[in-house]
């Protein structure tokens, strides 16, 4: 049957803004994939050694040879993004699993039993938020020194107290769930009705606080090794990069446009995908995220 201009749409065709809501986590989720993908590759290869100086071909821009450009030594600015793309991932995912595990067992405590260990701990909770998260970084790392592990636990314990709130939020919630106070009433002990009833229904919740966490990390990584207390020369991070790039940024733009667009991206897609695990939550887009 023939259709006009006119004929109203069909009834099955999703409005456009639905049609880009639903392209968004698939794309979120191929980004990661990507990122996640460079970071194992360079385990193995890439197309240069990331701190092989070639003086020669010293801030050369982006070509063929060298897809991203060279920098003040002539190393490959595309091969030390894939080898910088592990170390902010494995500051990332360190961090988030600090602060996942130790905020989660906090904000559990916190909701579930209440009372006085509520007060206490929640109290903790808002005097490490008073805090400047990049002035208590800082201080960790410049008392434990540089290096991944003490970065990812300085970001780590920066994220713990949104966790813990987000947790506690949820236990509040669950804890008064009647499937809850039936299996309590069952002779369910507290540990098992939090491990068994409470977790598994709301730790999605959990799950985008964290994701949010991970695309913290990552930024707050790339601001301390910019800050010169993350990963030290001549080892790449994204955040170093865009330091040493700072004083070539009149002659050669594409050093300092590589490693923040790559900051830029990563952060941009975990946040994506943050987004993505609240419209499970709520799906009909009422995230505070959208």
């Amino acid at each position: 049957m023939n259709t006009s201009l006119n004929d109203p749409p069909a009834i099955n065709d999703p409005p456009p803004a639905q049609r880009q809501k639903s392209l968004r986590p698939g794309l979120a989720w191929a980004l990661a994939a990507l990122i996640a993908g460079a970071a194992l590759l360079s385990l193995w290869r890439t197309p240069y050694a990331p701190n092989a100086m070639n003086v020669p071909a010293r801030l050369q821009p982006p070509s063929w040879a060298h897809l991203a450009g060279t920098d003040e030594f002539g190393r490959d600015i595309f091969s030390r993004l894939m080898a910088g793309s592990r170390v902010s991932l494995a500051v990332g995912l360190g961090a988030m699993s600090i602060s996942l595990l130790a905020g989660a067992l906090v904000g559990m405590l916190a909701g579930y039993f209440g009372g006085w260990i509520d007060v206490v701990l929640m109290r903790l909770m808002d005097a490490m938020m008073a805090l400047p998260g990049i002035v208590v970084a800082l201080l960790i790392v410049a008392v434990s020194g540089v290096g991944i592990a003490n970065t990812a636990l300085a970001l780590g314990l920066m994220g713990v107290p949104v966790i813990a709130r987000v947790t506690r939020s949820v236990f509040l919630v669950g804890r008064e769930m009647e499937y809850v106070l039936a299996a309590r009433a069952l002779g369910a002990s507290s540990w098992r009705a939090i491990a068994a009833h409470i977790l598994p229904n709301q730790i999605t919740a959990i799950l985008v606080a964290a994701s949010i966490n991970l695309a913290g990390a990552i930024l707050g990584e790339a601001g301390l090794s910019y800050l010169g207390l993350g990963t030290q020369p001549p080892d790449p991070s994204w955040g170093r990069m865009l330091q040493e790039a700072q004083r070539y940024i009149g002659v050669a733009w594409w050093y300092a446009l590589a490693p923040g667009l790559t900051i830029t991206l990563a952060v941009f897609v975990f946040y994506l995908l943050a987004g993505d695990l609240q419209q499970r939550i709520q799906p009909a887009g009422r995230g505070a995220l959208d």
